[in-house]
């Protein structure tokens, strides 16, 4: 920017206000603070963002001349004052770094030195960030040499006060000619990116994206003009189109990006008040508002501003890729006239990488653009596509159309993919970067770079799609049969893995239209079917996978899996084992590529135990299920044998079990039955709470601790139970309370520690919550601490309408209370506190946190161990469990439902 801008700063005004003060920090400052206001308006009325950056650029330059010109430079020939990094380019957002080099002739800093200092504490004192060298030309060859940050800031520079010569001096002794020509400064850019890349997973998606340094963004755009400077003495994107690297479409499509990116950082900078570059959910939904977003039916504003967030990155990222192998190409090839080995007519390989055969390929036989991607996934020695084929590919997009989609080589090579050994994920992945999966798909195509707000699933709607089918490819992987042992088996066997990849890419497809995602993708996954000619058993077997995709996770959380007749109505939901087997497949995978911290050991444990009693069931025959006192007996018999061999007189256990009731029978196998049986005996009768731990390293437990709570009865003892389980930093995954007859109170937990991780074979810390337990249940009355932790700054941003569902059990004579609201921490301790308040007793919860919110299920009965009858009495309840939890996470109460 060279024109001079009065409102942003006038020169005559700004010498008033120095001679005003004999200090001139306020005149500074005031300049400063207009400055801002000035751009943060014109950053409101949607001025041209690029403008508004070279502006804020060219305002720091005028500041900077006139305090330079306050020193006495003593031989003002041999020093310069130097803008470099993104400075140097003349850019700068509101709170970006101003990156400067004092530049000297020759080492003589000690002549330069006070007013050096003067300089910069003038700086400092009118509220200026800057990042300062202080360097002689040939220091600066000597460090640019042996430091690619260095080298890579000085490529861009530019003089602001002091003689030219000295920049141009140090121009030519950091040139290509002298040090990192073109290879060594591409590999070790290119080694630079990947590592910066990893450190954010290697993602576009992240939930909370990093604008500068996550994949697709700025830093992306910026290394790419870092290799056309380097190669070419130039880092303007238009002049790469001159060079054959861009195409004129291509350059203002990545300017465009930029634009955007360049949006969201100014917003960015300006909501945090300083250099901030994460895109944090305390800030996506103001800038969704500033930058003009709203919310529509099916999607709040901030979804709408984060799929458009999402969708430029992709952007970048596609053309980053196709530019990087471009670059590769032209700067590290030292065989571009390598002979080609023909694949076929239309394809072959040259130097590793496939190319069309030539220009008119995709135009003459439009099937070769998912011909290109099935060769890759059976020719996986391939490197890649070169960059001119990707191109070619990019520019025949348009050609996928109805016709093209309803072609039989089209969707016959389509179904060949999902039947490749290897690939088939890397190459989805590759045809969603260069948008020809969403053309081929339109269903796909709608949920590209879509969100979901909240901290359950961490990606976006397609990156999770993708994900899943990674992970049912890596359940072949034999490293991975130990952490996943029965979905490894289980993938060998399916008699068509395809049909999983395939209901794995349409599980999901039906989110952000609003309605049941399930049905609307088993719709969409239908037509897909047909259009594939796939056989009617394929067709319904995938349909059917799509449409019930959540329903093994669902059940194996919310339903009491000790009850026969869940398992009996699960059974006859699946019908048959090939159904179970896929679906018990695909539930571990979706799980996994939703969000990697949701796979612990207990939720694996209730998958796998929902899966084996299923298969049991199917085996008996869904005409004879397992009734109650068949499974009681059965566990009985099998605890008496275990007791007896150690030496506990079954008299004493039958004793003892006449009290217990057949609920306790029906939620503990015969192993709990025998070590509670035995410990309760040995226990003395007035010898204070019985609590037993077991550390789980037997596999039907995987990492979840039990705790085994035998006392005498009390009213809060859920409530205060739960609330030390908070103080000692548990996470509780189950409870399953039992009354006996002789009113003592037979509780198990199973817990894992408050990080999701086990609590394993660690003797003090089991020790430490085993204590805790007794002393504060011995006297459980005079306990009435919740916990009280701050809320962690990300759940802070998810306080939707907690929801309340009071409904009694058709099976059994409880009564279901089902709760949705936002995690906070002690939440469990205060419904406690409220189930006590209003005199209830819990005899059962499942308990299940899902990102930040949780879905718990209790079931409970009255004072008189009977279902809630009462009308007035269970809107009271529903309403004192909206207000506790509204008034918890400050938000408006939400319609619940009551079914009594």
């Amino acid at each position: 920017m060279s024109h001079v801008d009065p409102e942003l700063f006038d020169p005559g005004q700004f010498q008033a206000e120095l001679s005003l003060k004999t200090s001139p920090i306020p005149a500074f400052k005031k300049a400063i603070r207009r400055a801002r206001e000035v751009l943060d308006q014109r950053f409101a009325e949607d001025r041209d963002i690029r403008q508004l950056i070279l502006a804020r650029a060219w305002f720091v330059d005028q500041i900077l001349i006139h305090a330079w010109s306050r020193f006495d430079w003593n031989k003002p020939g041999d020093i310069a004052l130097i803008a470099v990094g993104g400075y140097g380019r003349g850019e700068l957002h509101p709170y970006s770094d101003i990156d400067l080099l004092i530049l000297l002739s020759e080492d003589s800093r000690e002549i330069y030195r006070s007013p050096i200092e003067s300089f910069l504490t003038l700086l400092w004192d009118i509220g200026l960030e800057v990042g300062q060298s202080v360097r002689s030309v040939a220091e600066c060859a000597e460090e640019a040499r042996a430091d690619l940050t260095v080298i890579t800031n000085l490529m861009e520079s530019r003089t602001i006060a002091g003689p030219e010569r000295l920049r141009a001096a140090m121009v030519e002794v950091t040139s290509p000619a002298h040090m990192w020509p073109s290879r060594d400064f591409f590999l070790a850019k290119h080694r630079e990116q990947k590592q910066r890349h990893a450190k954010y997973n290697d993602t576009e998606y992240n939930l909370e994206p990093n604008v500068k340094g996550s994949p697709g963004g700025l830093r992306d755009i910026q290394t790419i003009l870092w290799f056309a400077r380097r190669q070419f003495g130039t880092s303007e994107l238009s002049a790469m189109v001159g060079h054959g690297f861009l195409s004129e479409s291509e350059c203002n499509m990545l300017s465009a990006c930029q634009d955007f990116l360049w949006k969201v950082r100014y917003a960015l900078h300006m909501l945090a008040g300083r250099s901030e570059d994460r895109l944090l959910f305390d800030h996506q939904r103001r800038i969704a508002g500033l930058l003009g977003f709203t919310n529509s039916d099916a999607k709040l504003a901030v979804e709408r501003f984060m799929q458009r967030y999402y969708r430029v990155v992709m952007v970048v990222a596609e053309l980053n890729d196709l530019l990087r192998q471009h670059f590769e190409e032209v700067i590290l090839s030292s065989n571009h006239d390598a002979p080609a080995e023909r694949i076929n007519s239309r394809f072959q390989v040259r130097d590793g990488y496939l190319e069309v055969t030539h220009d008119k390929v995709f135009a003459r036989t439009p099937f070769a653009i998912l011909e290109i991607f099935v060769l890759l996934a059976q020719q996986p020695g391939i490197k890649g596509v070169r960059a001119s084929t990707i191109r070619l590919l990019r520019d025949h997009r348009h050609l996928i159309d109805d016709d093209f989609r309803m072609d039989i080589r089209n969707t016959s090579l389509f179904i060949e993919l999902f039947k490749s050994k290897e690939g088939i994920h890397r190459n989805l992945r590759r045809m969603n970067r260069y948008a020809i999966l969403g053309r081929y798909l339109p269903e796909f195509g709608h949920i590209v770079g879509q969100m979901q707000h909240d901290l359950f699933h961490i990606f976006t709607v397609d990156a999770h799609t993708l994900n899943l089918i990674k992970h049912l490819r890596k359940l072949r992987w034999p490293e991975l049969a130990e952490r996943y042992p029965l979905a490894s088996k289980l993938m060998d066997k399916l008699p068509k893995p395809e049909l999983i990849y395939i209901a794995g890419l349409y599980h999901d497809i039906g989110k952000g239209r609003g309605g049941d995602h399930s049905e609307l993708g088993a719709i969409d996954a239908e037509r897909f079917c047909e259009r594939h000619k796939l056989p009617k058993w394929d067709s319904q077997l995938v349909t059917w996978l799509v449409r019930n995709h959540l329903a093994m996770s669902t059940t194996a959380q919310r339903k009491d899996l000790s009850d026969p007749q869940v398992i009996n109505d699960f059974a006859q939901l699946v019908g048959d084992e090939t159904h179970l087997d896929y679906l018990y497949v695909l539930t571990v995978a979706d799980i996994n590529a939703t969000n990697p911290t949701l796979w612990n050991s207990w939720r694996a444990s209730l998958l796998r135990q929902l899966y084996t009693e299923t298969k049991r069931a199917l085996k008996r025959g869904l005409e004879n299920p397992l009734d109650r006192e068949e499974q009681i007996r059965q566990t009985q018999l099998a605890a008496i044998d275990q007791l007896v061999r150690s030496g506990t007189d079954p008299d004493d256990a039958e004793q003892l079990w006449s009290q217990l009731g057949d609920d306790y029978f029906l939620r503990h196998n015969a192993g709990d039955v025998a070590w509670h049986t035995e410990a309760i005996i040995d226990h003395p009768h007035d010898g204070g709470p019985l609590v037993l731990m077991k550390e789980t390293t037997q596999r039907e437990y995987e990492g979840g601790t039990q705790i085994f709570i035998y006392a005498t009865d009390q009213h809060d003892f859920f409530a205060v139970t739960v609330a030390v389980m908070a103080q000692l930093n548990l996470s509780i995954m189950d409870a399953r309370i039992i009354t006996s007859s002789s009113q003592f109170t037979l509780d198990t937990y199973v817990v894992l520690e408050a990080d999701g991780s086990p609590i394993g074979n660690n003797p003090e810390r089991i020790e430490e919550i085993r204590r805790g337990l007794i002393e504060v249940l011995r006297n459980p009355e005079d306990y009435h601490a919740v916990i009280q932790r701050r809320v962690p700054r990300q759940l802070k941003h998810f306080a939707f309408p907690p929801q309340v569902t009071i409904l009694n059990d058709a099976q059994r004579p409880q009564t279901i209370i089902e709760i949705t609201a936002p995690d906070r921490p002690g939440l469990l301790a205060r419904v406690g506190q409220l189930f006590k308040d209003f005199d209830l007793s819990v005899q059962n919860a499942k308990i299940a946190t899902l990102g930040e919110r949780v879905e718990d299920v209790f079931f409970v009965t009255d004072a008189n161990n009977q279902p809630l009858s009462d009308w007035k009495l269970c809107t009271h309840l529903q309403q004192a469990l909206v207000d506790q939890l509204s008034q918890e996470n400050e938000v408006q109460p939400s319609p619940s439902t009551l079914n009594i």
